[in-house]
């Protein structure tokens, strides 16, 4: 909340998303070639393939253009997108881990002077000394990876950090080892992957079959090994956190399902280059590049989904609160704000007064500090959308705001601000939906799903419902006419009765989970 909102109208974090999956999948490309490189000119050399070799040529200028020249713009556009969508969260990485970006920035430099010089090299070094500059691209493209994953792990596992606050303990956090081992099994199927592609332009039939057949060796062992990889890998994510992406919304496992398809997918139609390998067409290479990068989009997305709501798990949230603040952090917290007011205390905003006036423009502006980190209102993750789905008014919204970190099994962080602006944002988030429309009484699953669905399943053993469940109607009914009653967390919602009976009645016909 000291910096300025960057307003991006389809969605600052769809924006992230796109940035961020194109450069992670060149760049997984990017360390698994500099071993296929060295490791494909090995072999064609001691087999004296020269054709092999020229093909080897002409694919390293490829490797060149998609990993030195779009992967080192795309890793500029991940800095300027994160800087400007999520400052807070950028700098506090920078200042952790600000020796390891220094080495890793040093690994980069010499990654590409390597990878331009092997480029540069054929034709006019000794094979040995020229592939030495293949040998020296790959470590310093793994070492980059190596350090890159200790900063993306400590953001979903932050390890020992939390309470030691030591360098070492954040980086070779409990995620670190098996996120390494996955990512440089997803570098090796690249490598081959994209291969493929320049595989597919030969017109030797014979040399385009050795070649396809080459590279589908380095697709297919790391898909058998992906399985054991992301076991162990959701060993280490926290079980709250999990818990809470299988929850209502369930982003995480909804692209855990993408991912699993695609890359069974991509497996498949890679291993169909093997019936014909000599009549291996480039549309068939793309359409296994394209279903690896769903496979990879999606494994990045529930990476990403599993973590919410924070950016950094346990520490601190989207919109720039910080959830545990330690000494020294000089951040917002939900208490500070609540008491001083979000617009008394966020820098940049155009009203820090509210009067009967600004009710609505002081509501757009809370938006923009407290929500347009993961919504927007009309586009990605449109709040427009919910509100027209939930047939929410006013006063409903306003109460829904109370209890925002129970809403989806708690991947939203709590509203934080003054009673005052909770009901301006709730004005605001009210004109979103133009016509505020009812349920109608007599169809309690309606009322369910507008009111109740966010946070509860009708069905859970363990969920305010099934003690609902179990008693009297006429009991229940009057129950819910009071919720804070039930279960102090949850939203004070003014239910007429012949709704609160209609809801009672259908809940009443739901099965209750066994315990």
């Amino acid at each position: 909340m000291n910096y300025p909102v960057w307003d991006v109208a389809f969605g600052s974090g769809l924006l992230i998303a796109v940035v961020a999956i194109l450069h992670v999948f060149v760049s997984h490309f990017a360390v698994g070639s500099g071993l296929f490189l060295v490791l494909t000119e090995l072999k064609a050399a001691r087999s004296q393939d020269a054709a092999w070799l020229q093909w080897l040529k002409v694919h390293t200028r490829f490797f060149v253009l998609i990993s030195v020249v779009f992967g080192a713009l795309s890793g500029v556009g991940i800095w300027f997108t994160i800087g400007l969508i999520q400052p807070t969260a950028t700098g506090n990485l920078i200042h952790i881990f600000v020796w390891a970006w220094a080495i890793e920035w040093v690994f980069f430099f010499l990654e590409i002077t390597a990878a331009l010089l092997y480029l540069y090299g054929w034709d006019r070094l000794e094979p040995r000394r020229h592939r030495w500059f293949g040998w020296i691209y790959f470590l310093t493209a793994l070492l980059s990876m190596v350090v890159i994953n200790g900063i993306i792990t400590f953001m979903l596992t932050p390890g020992r950090w939390l309470q030691e606050r030591g360098f070492w303990g954040g980086f070779f956090n409990p995620t670190y080892f098996p996120s390494l081992f996955l990512r440089f099994c997803i570098a090796l199927a690249l490598a081959g992957i994209y291969a493929l592609i320049t595989a597919s332009r030969q017109r030797d039939a014979a040399l385009k079959a050795r070649i396809v057949r080459w590279c589908t060796a380095w697709v297919v062992p790391p898909f058998v090994l992906f399985p054991f990889l992301v076991r162990w890998y959701l060993h280490y994510v926290p079980s709250e956190l999990w818990a809470s992406a299988r929850g209502a919304m369930p982003t995480a496992t909804q692209h855990a399902g993408l991912a699993v398809v695609f890359a069974a997918a991509t497996c498949a139609v890679a291993l169909l280059a093997l019936m014909r390998p000599g009549r291996f067409h480039l549309a068939h290479a793309l359409l296994v590049a394209c279903l690896a990068l769903g496979a990879m989009g999606s494994f990045e997305f529930v990476r990403e989904a599993i973590r919410k709501p924070y950016v950094i798990a346990n520490y601190l949230y989207g919109n720039s609160l910080y959830a545990n603040p330690m000494s020294g952090d000089g951040g917002f917290t939900a208490d500070r704000l609540d008491r001083a007011g979000v617009l008394h205390t966020a820098k940049w905003l155009s009203i820090t007064e509210l009067t009967p006036a600004n009710l609505e423009t002081a509501g757009r502006e809370i938006f923009r500090v407290e929500c347009q980190a993961c919504h927007t209102a009309n586009a990605y993750r449109s709040v427009k959308k919910l509100m027209a789905a939930r047939h929410w008014d006013e006063p409903t919204i306003q109460a829904m705001l109370g209890s925002l970190d129970l809403m989806h099994n708690g991947v939203m962080p709590p509203f934080s601000g003054t009673a005052a602006e909770r009901a301006a944002l709730a004005g605001f988030l009210g004109t979103l939906n133009g016509e505020s429309g009812e349920a109608r009484n007599e169809d309690g699953s309606l009322v369910f799903q507008n009111n109740c669905a966010v946070c509860h399943r009708a069905e859970s053993a363990n969920d305010v419902f099934a003690t609902l469940n179990g008693m009297a109607p006429a009991d229940a009914v009057e129950a819910v006419k009071d919720l804070p009653g039930l279960f102090p967390p949850m939203p004070d919602l003014k239910l007429s009765e012949p709704k609160r009976a209609a809801l009672i009645r259908w809940v009443n016909r739901q099965p209750v989970a066994k315990k």
